[in-house]
């Protein structure tokens, strides 16, 4: 809107400089176009908002809640809006100017604006169609995700590492709560709380862990040995805590998300499994980079080798209880879903160093009893309990790659 008020005086300077003649219309025939147009895109505008907003409501019911700010995120649907609002500002200025003689730079510009209007209104049709298919918006957040557990966690796994002995600290020194309306911790400055700590010589352990619900007056930090000089409001600008989730430090929420979408799709009233194994796909990535970094995190160092911060992260079976309980419980009637999830943890397991198996395999043994709980004839239990990587892939099963479709046959 400001552009178009400032652009508009700097237009009709360049066209008395320029002295344009393209359309040749008289004050009434440009008085009509204009206003025709002016008029026409304050309806788009209305008219888009409305079927941005009626879209945006359908995917969340078919897909998941969280996922209704990520189109209204996007630079794409930013740049569209604003050359809607543009187009609609800089109609009335230059309708506002039509008196004895046209200003025909300005006019043109008019009609120029409203045609790549129409045609950006066509494209983000199609990108907002493409945008919330299932497939997209579930590869997108396991993007997301997986750059949050490599900065999360960013040592790989290392079998000759040395496991983390218990961390002895001293008795609780002070205890500060959180003072204000409740929220969710969205992310911890951890730089900060290191230098907190090595200037007061003690050791700051922040009690919630990302993604965690903070009741007023909850307990949001223990401070351990000298801290008496430490101010609340030293601590409370270390700090987020927001409305809801979201995927900054939290790398469960990614996670969260996709079984969530998984879930819904396999709800009677949508009774989807396709999708459901569409979100199985990227769960498998996600466990797998999950499965080979060093999840030993949580307790920082100052330079000196002496533990200053403590914090609290997602561990491995933390992670493999997300991933596969809820999906093989609301899937168990689904041979397609049973088929993708026995593939995924036998294929983890083939694949990730042997101190991940143990919960790879139980809920590898809570998947044979599901399929037989819910498959009454043995010729259905047979079938689901092969594992495929499409779900229902075919006759072709795979063995570490290896096809064994032969044998099938």
């Amino acid at each position: 809107m400001l552009g178009a008020i400032l652009g508009a005086p700097l237009i009709r300077h360049l066209n008395s400089q320029v002295q344009l003649r393209l359309f040749d219309f008289g004050v009434q025939g440009a008085r009509a176009a204009v206003g025709m147009i002016a008029a026409s895109m304050l309806s788009f505008i209305v008219f888009f908002f409305s079927v941005l907003l009626l879209t945006v409501q359908i995917a969340s019911v078919n897909l998941s809640p969280r996922i209704i700010v990520r189109p209204f995120q996007s630079n794409v649907l930013k740049f569209s809006l604003g050359l809607f609002v543009f187009t609609f500002i800089f109609c009335v200025a230059v309708l506002g100017r039509l008196e004895d003689r046209v200003p025909e730079l300005p006019v043109c510009l008019t009609i120029l604006l409203s045609v790549a209007s129409i045609a950006t209104f066509l494209f983000v049709v199609e990108f907002v169609g493409k945008e919330l298919r299932p497939v997209t918006v579930v590869a997108r957040v396991a993007a997301e995700g997986l750059s949050v557990i490599r900065s999360v966690y960013p040592s790989r796994w290392s079998e000759t590492r040395r496991e983390v002995e218990p961390l002895q600290v001293e008795h609780v020194c002070r205890v500060f709560r959180h003072e204000g309306p409740p929220g969710v911790v969205v992310a911890f400055d951890v730089a900060r709380l290191l230098r907190l700590a090595v200037r007061h010589q003690c050791i700051i352990e922040l009690v919630p862990q990302a993604g965690d619900y903070v009741p007023a007056l909850g307990v949001l930090y223990r401070i351990y040995g000298d801290g008496h000089a430490i101010r609340a409001k030293e601590l409370r600008h270390t700090i987020v805590l927001g409305r809801e989730r979201t995927m900054e430090q939290d790398p469960a929420f990614a996670f969260r998300i996709i079984v969530d979408i998984a879930e819904k799709a396999l709800s009677p009233a949508i009774n989807d499994p396709t999708t459901a194994v569409l979100a199985i796909d990227q769960i498998q990535f996600l466990l797998q980079e999950v499965g080979e970094r060093d999840l030993s995190t949580g307790a920082v160092l100052s330079d000196g080798g002496q533990l200053r911060v403590l914090y609290r992260t997602p561990n491995w079976p933390d992670f493999v209880l997300l991933a596969v309980s809820e999906i093989r419980r609301y899937g168990g009637n689904s041979v397609q879903v049973m088929r993708r999830l026995r593939f995924m943890l036998e294929r983890l397991m083939a694949h990730l160093p042997p101190a991940r198996r143990p919960c790879l395999q139980q809920q590898l043994d809570l998947l044979h009893t599901s399929i037989e709980h819910s498959f009454v004839d043995p010729r259905d239990r047979g079938d689901a309990e092969i594992a495929d990587a499409q779900g229902l892939g075919g006759a072709t099963t795979y063995v570490d790659g290896v096809s064994d479709s032969s044998l099938s046959r």
